[in-house]
């Protein structure tokens, strides 16, 4: 297991360079925006417009902040997205144009390479103390707004707002979590 902190997260713009996005975490560590295995990011839509293409990634997205965006992806009826939906898997190699409702967005982003990986994306509120259930895989449990602590296997640790927790290539197993957060877990499995 290792925390990611918030502070350390690398800052680098957009792959269309029409915005800036946040890297929490990178495989492999050296990779570029355009040869990843898998990467989660945090980004700011400030405008309306198109997404990046990335040709061979399937993406999920979602909502952290902001009023919600309407996102229209080739192939499929608009889907609105606010803070309070569940996050939404697409390809990324289509086009996807997103609308603004009311100001600018931060989302987040999780996106692997289709011919081998697979990921998911789930949010988790807590409110006091909580098991997680994490499964065999590479997992990113993001702290999104709030603070908590955690324990797995022995380990214990604390997370704050923007920090993360890789655990990479992690047996099934549990992480017990105690605070007040709002949270999303990220696994990404072969396959």
């Amino acid at each position: 297991m290792r925390i990611l902190r918030a502070g350390d997260q690398k800052r680098m713009p957009w792959k269309n360079g029409k915005g800036e996005t946040v890297e929490i975490a990178v495989f492999p560590a050296d990779a570029s925006i355009d040869d990843f295995d898998w990467r989660i990011s945090m980004a700011t839509v400030a405008e309306d417009g198109p997404f990046s293409i990335f040709p061979g990634i399937d993406r999920t997205l979602a909502i952290l902040d902001g009023n919600g965006m309407v996102l229209e992806v080739e192939g499929r009826a608009a889907v609105p997205l606010t803070t309070a939906s569940d996050p939404l898997a697409f390809p990324a190699d289509v086009p996807v144009t997103a609308r603004l409702q009311d100001g600018s967005i931060t989302d987040l982003n999780v996106m692997t390479r289709r011919v081998w990986l697979a990921h998911r994306l789930i949010r988790i509120d807590v409110d006091g103390g909580k098991t997680v259930p994490l499964p065999p895989s590479t997992c990113l449990f993001l702290c999104h707004q709030g603070a908590l602590s955690f324990r797995r296997d022995g380990e214990t640790g604390a997370l704050a707002a923007g920090d993360a927790l890789l655990i990479e290539d992690a047996t099934a197993t549990v992480l017990e979590i105690d605070g007040e957060a709002k949270c999303y877990l990220a696994s990404i499995t072969t396959g």
